[in-house]
């Protein structure tokens, strides 16, 4: 796991050797144990590749990036894992190649020079890489499947710069931070700006599942590798319950099984969940030692505290299980969240997964999660509550709306009234607008929150919001699909590789630490994705077939539990000890956000949400990173990495024992 940086120059100049490492520099909490740049001149072409490593395999120098050999004139620089290597080496054995080290990283190359570009349909893992080809005088940038790895690129007429963070890209003085003013409707619907556009204009994201390639001209062809593939009711390939139970349990297994490959320390993130509880427990059968496992509480809401169900699967796994417990001043790492997420970021849970990955670093190097479940398996209660709405006539559904639309929630999106009030807010709207609804932060206020204009782009109101456009494409693909299996493809091109994967790579990464989400294996993906809906969603039960797969795993209270989720009890912390942050942030006269936003919108939130007429916690976060990041924006990006405060929290550790 490490960070990348690079760039390519058709225009006769070189690439400035300083600004390569600048560039890479600034990565060096992605693999703070070794860097490294690179630098190719071909003619009137420049190429400029660097490197920070974090060691995870083949701990040798020899292991080192960038990596390459002057006789091929090929080179790599390679964030990630990949987890087959070890068999694509004995092919590549077998065809002749002769390996100096045991890294994946060198598979990779030796691959690259067997089967060129079309090498990646055949990696199996995680990652972002760029591979400059001497011999074809082209160069190629490549992200995994899901983008579980970011690469975020800029392109100009002399040259073209790519990175594994937007922060890397602002060293290069050509690239101007500029807000992206027309991203900004779909960041305060969605949380987040979906790929391939980000916050900054002339930045992109290269969407998962591509490659990048560019030619001596500098002209940059994307193309898909891969993409999920959608079977139809008509397909008529429907396994029995039986088989659908032994190969889940087949392919979960092999796929937390190619995850333990290290050289270093590893252990488990786990909330007690199910899809966490399930990677856990068949780590500890796959495992001569005892597991390390981690999970965060917080202090004073024990609505968002799920350490109890996390002791249970300790105590049933046999681990040696760590416990943190989190205070409300910890919001005070918003400044340094947003500097890693090189943006604004509505996810709230951020700050716990930053929390949970600091101090799991302590212990291990790599971290295994149960991200991925709810998106494979339908674990969202907004699949169930989109489907259930179908079936009801769209009269009541009307008059529902009307009957709950003046009704203020108090206490929160997660309680029964603050569910039923979402329901009914998105009753009366077309399929996929009712489904974007119930995870939006800003939908028909939208407009009310930006002026001139900008809001009217994305709010309710005006025909189909411009933002929700953006699934267009999805659901074009997705046409002849079941409903449920549209929601899950949309969920899974969008929500997860902008959000969830995001997050946890931002807060991992922030300490160094590699996270792997066995749930998203590319095996287990198609055969879910293949599945009947039955057997993720049924009569409001989500991951049916998940949990019948591992009834005899899980302890009986986790198997019956419903979704939690990992979120903060903000609410309460904006009305208690952080109270004076929204004030002295949002409603600053010199706050930046007014020149974007509606500063008399965001007084009625935050003094609704003081005054307890109305939970804001969601919008009033997303605003609070809004504010952060345009106040950072102007300054020079290393000077904004602030020094780590100390974090308040209590950490308790102990072996337990199976039961």
């Amino acid at each position: 796991m490490c960070g990348i940086a690079g760039m390519f120059r058709w225009d006769g100049q070189a690439v400035a050797p300083a600004l390569l490492e600048r560039m890479t520099g600034i990565l060096a909490h992605r693999g703070p144990e070794a860097s490294g740049v690179r630098l190719i001149t071909d003619g009137s072409l420049s190429i400029g590749l660097g490197h920070t490593r974090l060691k995870i395999v083949d701990l040798s120098e020899a292991a080192g990036q960038p990596m390459g050999e002057e006789a091929s004139s090929v080179w790599v620089t390679f964030n990630g894992e990949i987890y087959n290597f070890q068999e694509l080496r004995a092919w590549l054995e077998q065809q002749g190649y002769r390996f100096r080290t045991t890294s994946d990283t060198e598979v990779l190359l030796r691959l690259y020079e067997a089967e060129g570009p079309s090498c990646v349909s055949r990696l199996e893992g995680m990652f972002a890489f760029a591979i400059w080809d001497g011999r074809r005088r082209q160069l190629l940038i490549a992200r995994d499947r899901v983008g579980k790895k970011p690469l975020f690129y800029h392109t100009s007429p002399t040259h073209l710069a790519f990175a594994s963070e937007i922060k890397a890209l602002l060293r290069d003085p050509a690239i101007v931070p500029e807000v992206h003013t027309e991203a900004l409707p779909a960041f305060f619907l969605y949380g987040y700006v979906p790929t391939p556009e980000t916050c900054y204009r002339g930045i992109l994201a290269l969407p998962p599942g591509c490659l990048l390639q560019v030619g001596v001209d500098g002209r940059a062809q994307i193309r898909p590798y891969w993409d999920v593939p959608l079977s139809s009711p008509s397909d008529g390939r429907v396994p029995s319950e039986r088989d659908a139970i032994a190969r889940i349990r087949e392919l979960m297994t092999a796929a937390v099984r190619r995850r333990l490959i290290a050289d270093v320390p590893l252990g488990a993130f786990l909330s007690g969940g199910v899809d966490s509880s399930i990677v856990v427990g068949l780590m500890s059968r796959l495992l001569r030692e005892p597991v390390r496992t981690f999970s965060i509480g917080f202090a004073g809401d024990r609505r968002f505290d799920e350490t109890s169900y996390a002791r249970l699967a300790a105590r049933r796994f046999g681990t040696r299980h760590t416990e943190f417990i989190m205070e409300p001043s910890s919001v005070e790492l918003v400044e340094r969240l947003v500097w890693h997420h090189d943006g604004p970021f509505g996810d709230s849970s951020a700050i716990p997964t930053y929390l949970l990955a600091r101090l799991t670093r302590q212990h291990v190097t790599v971290a295994l999660t149960g991200d991925g479940g709810d998106e494979l398996f339908a674990g969202y209660l907004r699949f169930a509550t989109t489907l259930l709405s179908e079936r009801i006539p769209v009269a009541l559904r009307r008059y529902a709306h009307a009957l709950l639309a003046g009704w203020p929630v108090r206490s929160g999106s997660r309680s029964l009234a603050g569910r039923l009030h979402k329901f009914s807010e998105g009753a009366a709207l077309p399929f996929t607008e009712r489904f974007s609804r119930w995870s939006a932060i800003f939908y028909e206020d939208l407009p009310r929150l930006m002026p001139d204009g900008l809001g009217a782009q994305g709010g309710a109101g005006n025909g189909s919001p411009a933002p929700l456009k953006r699934l267009t494409p999805y659901l074009t693909r997705s046409a002849n699909a079941s409903p449920l299996t549209q929601l899950l493809y949309l969920n899974m091109k969008t929500y997860l590789p902008d959000d969830l994967l995001v997050k946890m790579d931002r807060c991992a990464m922030a300490h160094a630490l590699e996270a792997r989400s066995p749930f998203l294996d590319r095996e287990l993906l198609e055969y879910v994705f293949s599945l009947p809906d039955w057997m993720k969603l049924r009569w409001g039960t989500t991951k049916v077939i998940l949990r019948r797969a591992f009834s005899d795993l899980l302890p009986p209270e986790i198997l019956r539990r419903g979704k939690m989720g990992f979120g903060v009890p903000l609410g309460t912390w904006f009305t208690g000890d952080l109270r004076d942050l929204l004030g002295d942030v949002l409603l600053a006269s010199d706050a930046r956000l007014r020149s974007y936003l509606n500063p008399g919108y965001i007084q009625e939130l935050v003094r609704a949400h003081l005054a307890g007429a109305a939970d804001h916690s969601h919008r009033l976060w997303t605003l609070l990173t809004f504010e952060i990041w345009l106040r950072n924006l102007s300054l020079d990006t290393a000077s904004v990495a602030v020094q780590e405060r100390p974090v308040v929290v209590g950490g308790t550790s102990w072996p337990t024992s199976s039961s």
